[in-house]
C-alpha cells in the first residue's frame, strides 16, 4: 500500500521573523533551511507571506525564488496596523483547512502568542501544526500548542553572528555572557546525555506498557514531541534523531533492531546488563537489611534508604515515572511483596527469596 503523502501549506508572519532575525541574531532571514526542514517532512504546496513589503523590498526576490507568494499588508498613512497581517493570516488558514481537505499539516512562522487559538483549532480539525520562530522572541505559550515546534536558530544552515551587538541588545552582561558561552559550546557530544537518557528512556518506556507490538524510531520520535514540541536532536549535537539513538545504544540505553519498514528500526531497552535488576536486587537487600533492624520498612521512607547506599539512585533512570512504579514492578517481578496498612497508611515493603 502506498504511503499517503504529507501535503503542507506554510504561512510566514514575515515581519516577526525578519526582524527578529536581524535584531536577535543579526542576520538576514533566509527561507532556505525551513524549507529544507520541510521537505523532510512532507510536500509544501502553498507558501504564503505576509507584510508590508514595501519594508521588506531587499527580500522580495528571495522569496520569489522561492515561489512564495507574497501578500500585502500596506501600512496606510503612517498609522501602524499590527494585527492586519495576523488576523489575513489566520483568516486564510482557516479558509484553507475547509476548503482544501488534502492538506494535512499547516506551518506557521511566526513566534506571536496570538496564533495560539488558531493553532488550537486547526488540531480540533485534525491538522497537524508545525510552528517555526526565533527562540528570544518567541512567545512561551505559542510552542507547547503545536505538534512540533523548532527554533530557527538550530536548524541547519543558520549560523548567527558570533559576538553580535545586535542580538545582546538590551541584555544584562552577566546574560551576553551566557549566550556566547552557549554559542560556544561544541556540539560533537550531547550538552547533558543524562537529560538525554531520561528523555528517551521515560518516553520508550511509556511507549511499552502503553502499546502493543514494537515501537518504531519513528513513533518514539512523535511521542517525544507530543511531550515537548520544542525538542529536537540537533540541541543535543546530533544531525537525525537516528545518530542520536545509536549514542545511546552505545551507552546501552536502548537497542536498535531492524524491522520490516527500511531505515525505520524497531526500538528496545537492552534485555541484559540495563542495570534494571541490580537496582531491585539492591532494593531487596535494602529491605532486608531494615527488616532485621527495625521491621519492614514503610514504603514512603524506603526511597531515602536506598540513596543512603547509592546517593545518585533514581527509578527515573529505568524509565519509571515514580518510585512506586518502580516498586510494583519489582513486587511484579518477585523482588519485593507490598502490603498495605492502614495504621501507617502506606505500603510495607517485604523482601522475597530467590526461588
Amino acid at each position: 500500500m502506498a504511503i499517503e503523502e504529507v501535503r503542507i501549506a506554510l504561512f510566514l508572519d514575515y515581519e516577526n521573523l525578519a526582524i527578529g532575525a536581524r535584531d536577535r541574531l543579526g542576520i538576514q532571514f533566509d527561507l532556505t533551511p525551513i524549507s529544507d526542514a520541510l521537505a523532510e517532512r512532507g510536500r509544501v504546496v502553498v507558501r504564503r507571506a505576509y507584510a508590508d513589503w514595501a519594508m521588506f523590498e531587499a527580500d522580495r526576490k528571495m522569496l520569489a525564488r522561492q515561489h512564495v507568494e507574497m501578500i500585502e499588508i500596506p501600512q496606510k498613512m503612517g498609522s501602524a496596523r499590527k494585527n492586519a497581517a495576523d488576523i489575513k493570516m489566520a483568516v486564510d488558514a482557516m479558509e484553507l483547512a475547509f476548503e482544501r481537505d488534502y492538506l494535512t499539516t499547516f506551518v506557521f512562522c511566526t513566534g506571536d502568542s496570538d496564533f495560539t487559538p488558531l493553532v488550537h483549532k486547526l488540531r480540533e480539525h485534525d491538522k497537524r501544526v508545525i510552528g517555526f520562530g526565533i527562540k528570544a522572541s518567541t512567545s512561551a505559550l505559542l510552542p507547547p500548542a503545536c505538534d512540533e515546534f523548532l527554533f530557527y536558530e538550530s536548524l541547519e544552515g543558520v549560523e548567527p553572528r558570533k559576538g553580535r551587538g545586535a542580538a545582546n541588545r538590551g541584555r544584562k552582561p552577566e546574560q551576553a555572557a551566557a549566550a556566547a558561552e552557549e554559542e560556544e559550546r561544541p556540539p560533537s557530544q550531547p550538552t547533558d546525555p543524562k537529560a538525554l537518557e531520561r528523555v528517551i528512556g521515560q518516553t520508550l518506556a511509556g511507549l511499552q506498557r502503553n502499546t502493543d507490538g514494537p515501537i518504531l524510531t519513528s513513533a518514539l520520535k512523535r511521542a517525544v514531541l507530543r511531550k515537548d514540541p520544542t525538542f529536537t536532536e540537533s540541541d543535543f549535537g546530533f544531525r537525525a534523531f537516528g545518530d542520536l539513538l545509536r549514542f545511546l545504544e552505545k551507552r546501552r540505553v536502548v537497542d536498535l533492531v531492524e524491522s520490516g519498514s527500511r531505515g525505520d528500526p524497531e526500538v528496545t531497552f537492552p534485555e541484559k546488563d540495563s542495570g534494571e535488576e541490580e537496582a531491585f536486587r539492591m532494593m531487596r537487600e535494602v529491605v532486608e537489611e531494615y527488616t532485621d533492624k527495625e521491621g519492614a520498612p514503610a514504603l514512603s521512607g524506603l526511597k531515602n534508604k536506598i540513596r543512603r547506599r547509592q546517593p545518585d539512585f533514581s527509578e527515573k533512570s529505568f524509565g519509571y515515572n515514580g518510585f512506586l512504579q518502580f516498586c510494583k514492578a519489582a513486587a511484579t517481578l518477585g523482588w519485593v511483596e507490598l502490603e498495605w496498612d492502614d495504621d501507617l497508611d502506606d505500603y510495607v515493603v517485604h523482601a522475597l527469596e530467590d526461588e
